[in-house]
């Protein structure tokens, strides 16, 4: 697991605190690491969560299928990004999450997170803090995934999507985390329509692309 102390170290989670104390909390805070393959299912919807999960390396994806096998991509994962965390409060997960690609997480028990520790850690307080801030900002990227949702046509949801991303960047060229079918998903557009919206935009000079990297004009 110390390799991958510098990844938490860049987390929401453990924003202030260094390396040696991560390390030093690691065995405070009950922490697993888990590797998954690409394709395996971390959790499926109706499961229970009780440990804060934070990806280490690869790349996940939290998504639902209806009945008929529709698939709806909810958000993707980075590495050093937090996932599950909004179902600690005893709800059952509502989504399944999937690696996308071979991936590593690094999960803690969510009771020791939260309590103090008889050993006191100087920076548990900090963590605690930290945890509820990037709670607030997940709830700030879901909602961002809703003024998406709510553009009425494909351009429109494209337009927005990938004018967040280009704010996200700090500038007009940035790659995004989904191909063309997962783009599709995670906007609920056809990705045959979404994919003739996309050259419609680069052939009246709005944007130039290839594969996942994109250029605003």
């Amino acid at each position: 697991m110390k390799k991958y102390l510098s990844v938490l170290k860049g987390t929401k989670l453990f924003a202030g605190v260094d390396e040696a104390e991560i390390e030093t909390m690691l065995g405070c805070l009950n922490a697993s690491l888990r590797h998954f393959d690409k394709g395996e299912t971390l959790y499926l919807q109706g499961d229970r969560v009780d440990r804060i999960s934070v990806l280490a390396e690869g790349r996940l994806h939290v998504q639902s299928d209806d009945y008929w096998g529709n698939r709806s991509i909810i958000t993707a994962v980075s590495p050093g990004e937090m996932f599950g965390q909004a179902y600690l409060a005893g709800e059952t997960i509502m989504n399944d999450v999937i690696a996308v690609e071979p991936s590593a997480v690094i999960t803690f028990d969510a009771n020791r997170v939260l309590t103090t520790c008889s050993s006191a850690c100087r920076f548990h307080t900090m963590v605690v803090q930290n945890l509820f801030h990037a709670l607030s900002e997940n709830n700030l990227r879901l909602v961002t995934k809703l003024g998406h949702m709510s553009k009425r046509t494909t351009r429109e949801k494209l337009m927005d999507y990938l004018s967040v991303m280009a704010k996200k960047a700090g500038g007009p060229t940035f790659t995004i985390p989904f191909d063309r079918q997962q783009l599709a998903d995670f906007l609920s557009v056809d990705r045959s329509a979404m994919s003739t919206e996309l050259g419609k935009m680069q052939k009246e000079g709005l944007l130039e692309y290839s594969r996942s990297r994109f250029k605003l004009l």
